[in-house]
């Protein structure tokens, strides 16, 4: 980690265990609309940015009797409900940012998910006072696997791109990350562990707590 002198965290999977929590969601919600939805189509998507994942299934199945925006709010206020009723910080999380804030690190979040999102998933894990910057890809112009919100997160944080880490569990957002110029750590769950895409990663690790073991 010589030369590291802020990390930057993703938050869905890598924060919060909230990868299943988002396919409930997004199947309720697509079934809701006549849709049949399944678990592998949530996967498809994963990483995007939930406008975009609204859009692409919009189309695909050319869906004219509901609105995106409609489809939008009745996953995201389920999700929250999820979120507040299930939710839980993934194995390390906490430990982790303790140990990095105990060193001296700026902590940032960069996500793509929405500020009504980040807000619940934060308060839910009692998390807001680790991280010094919180971007999000809502309104950004790209989402991942484009670099923007790292290095948006990055400028705030006043950190060049190349003395970041990035942490995240996603194919895109490690794509992102690597773009962006920064060290990747990727933290995939079992699920996709031996996707070959991984590879371009600095580092690939069980969880978080073996991240703590870097520094």
């Amino acid at each position: 980690m010589q030369g590291i002198k802020a990390v930057i965290f993703d938050m869905d999977g890598v924060l919060i265990d909230s990868e299943p929590l988002w396919r409930i969601a997004m199947i309720q919600g697509f079934n809701g609309i006549g849709i049949d939805f399944t678990d592998e189509d949530c996967r498809k998507t994963t990483g995007m940015r939930f406008k975009e994942v609204v859009e692409h299934w919009f189309n695909h199945h050319n869906i004219t009797h509901s609105t995106p925006i409609q489809l939008n709010d009745a996953v995201h206020s389920c999700l929250i409900d999820l979120i507040h009723e299930k939710g839980e910080a993934m194995k390390g999380a906490l430990e982790l940012l303790d140990h990095l804030r105990k060193k001296g690190f700026p902590i940032g979040l960069a996500t793509s998910s929405n500020h009504i999102l980040i807000e619940a998933v934060l308060k839910k894990t009692q998390t807001t006072l680790y991280f010094n910057d919180i971007t999000s890809a809502e309104f950004l112009q790209f989402g991942k696997p484009h670099p923007e919100v790292f290095l948006k997160c990055a400028a705030n944080l006043n950190i060049p791109p190349e003395n970041c880490l990035v942490i995240e569990d996603s194919v895109n957002g490690v794509k992102a990350g690597k773009a962006a110029g920064m060290t990747v750590i990727a933290v995939p769950d079992k699920e996709h562990w031996n996707d070959e895409r991984f590879q371009i990663a600095d580092h690939k690790l069980n969880n978080l707590s073996d991240v703590i073991k870097l520094f």
